[in-house]
């Protein structure tokens, strides 16, 4: 039987005796106060009966979630089925925290290796692996002699990724990341006496954790939007100058007309100071022949 029932009989037959041995001491003028007692002690019961139904609720959640993280530990043993959470988990990382045009999943290269995720930026493509060494992790926690085994898969993986996906002749960065999806096995690597970090680094290779990952997610967003204000800078500056060339080719044609306009302005002077005097002189022509058209009569 539960131990949580035999704890409800238990609490039930106490309160049974004490009302048992309470009622025979009390008299009869003590009735009143008795209903009143009796009432208190009904409502204190029912919160008790209460609070015992929620508890045990809350132990058949308990038993839901024990359930279940059993069957999630059944599910991590298989090293494909790790594998796939570990890449589904990069995954949503990429697509939570950079443009989805920036990266591509399951890049592939000319020999036909594949890497899990790839990023691009300015400076070329940042290839990521997925690896998740939980095998001899797991012994090491339990007995520390299994920590060679743990550094022995460790490099492995390290030397695989190295030479797998830093291909600078395909367009790659001279540097790796390998993603770790377990702060738990990250943190043995960053903290192992056998220089993990070290060993990696000298492979151009980057360990990283969920944590740190979108840390480095976070300065490659940073740098888009440095790339982006940069290019809307070199947009404007084009935009400028074309301005600028254009203002000169109007200051050249505001010029050419103004010659014009001088020059007509000119032109115009003359031509109406000749046209002055040639009207003085018709005048004076009119005149003459006015005056001979007299005399004649």
């Amino acid at each position: 039987m539960d131990l949580s029932i035999l704890a409800v009989l238990a609490v039930g037959l106490g309160i049974v005796l004490y009302l048992h041995f309470k009622l025979s001491a009390l008299s009869p003028k003590d009735d009143k106060a008795l209903l009143e007692w009796l009432r208190s002690t009904n409502l204190r019961l029912d919160q008790q009966g209460k609070q015992m139904a929620e508890a045990a609720r809350a132990i058949g959640e308990m038993s839901e979630i024990g359930k279940s993280m059993k069957d999630l530990q059944q599910f991590l043993a298989s090293p494909k089925l790790r594998g796939g959470l570990g890449e589904q988990v990069l995954k949503t990382l990429l697509e939570e925290s950079l443009p989805k045009q920036s990266f591509n999943l399951q890049y592939g290269f000319r020999s036909g290796v594949k890497v899990d995720a790839a990023i691009k930026t300015a400076s070329g493509i940042i290839p990521i692996d997925s690896k998740f060494p939980l095998e001899n992790f797991k012994r090491m926690a339990a007995d520390r002699n299994f920590e060679k085994d743990f550094v022995r898969d460790v490099k492995d993986r390290i030397d695989e990724v190295s030479k797998k996906y830093i291909l600078t002749d395909e367009g790659t960065v001279d540097f790796a990341l390998m993603y770790i999806p377990s702060e738990a096995v990250y943190y043995e690597i960053v903290n192992n006496d056998a220089g993990l970090m070290d060993y990696a680094y000298k492979r151009r290779v980057m360990p990283v954790s969920p944590s740190t990952f979108y840390a480095f997610l976070r300065s490659v967003m940073l740098s888009f939007e440095g790339q982006k204000i940069a290019a809307e800078i070199k947009t404007i500056q084009q935009a400028l100058r074309a301005i600028h060339t254009e203002t000169s080719k109007f200051a050249e044609v505001l010029a050419t007309l103004q010659t014009h306009i001088n020059n007509s302005y000119t032109t115009m002077t003359k031509v109406s100071s000749q046209f002055l005097s040639l009207s003085s002189k018709v005048d004076g022509v009119q005149s003459l022949s006015a005056k001979e058209e007299k005399l004649l009569d």
